[in-house]
């Protein structure tokens, strides 16, 4: 193994980070978008193929999410779903993290629902 290699497997992170357009496509093509925001932020609108897990219920619940399918975190900006996205690499899932969260998905006009399939709001 390389230096390069090393350092990267000892420092790096084990997921990687996608735009707000790439995680729709991974969604598309069969990927778990995983929102870990909190209960009232998800009310208030979500992407409308996401599953909720919030991130304090991750480590026991991520059991939940299917084997060999990638999983895309999300939350409101990026940082908790960053937190999330290493959990389940650790699962031995692979992931992704949309960088810049459900605030990016919206500037990206992707659709943002609430319940009923109402039109939504990041809060």
């Amino acid at each position: 193994m390389s230096m390069a290699a090393t350092v990267r497997s000892l420092f790096g992170k084990p997921y990687d980070k996608v735009g707000a357009v790439e995680a729709a496509e991974l969604v598309e093509a069969g990927a778990v978008l995983l929102d870990v925001r909190e209960p009232h932020e998800w009310r208030a609108g979500h992407a409308p193929r996401a599953r909720h897990i919030p991130l304090g219920d991750l480590d026991r619940r991520a059991v939940e999410l299917p084997a060999g399918r990638r999983i895309v975190t999300v939350c409101r900006s990026g940082a908790r779903s960053a937190r999330a996205a290493a959990i389940l690499a650790r699962h031995g899932h692979q992931v992704s993290n949309l960088g810049g969260g459900m605030h990016a998905w919206a500037r990206a006009d992707l659709p943002v629902v609430a319940k009923g399939g109402r039109p939504g709001r990041i809060s």
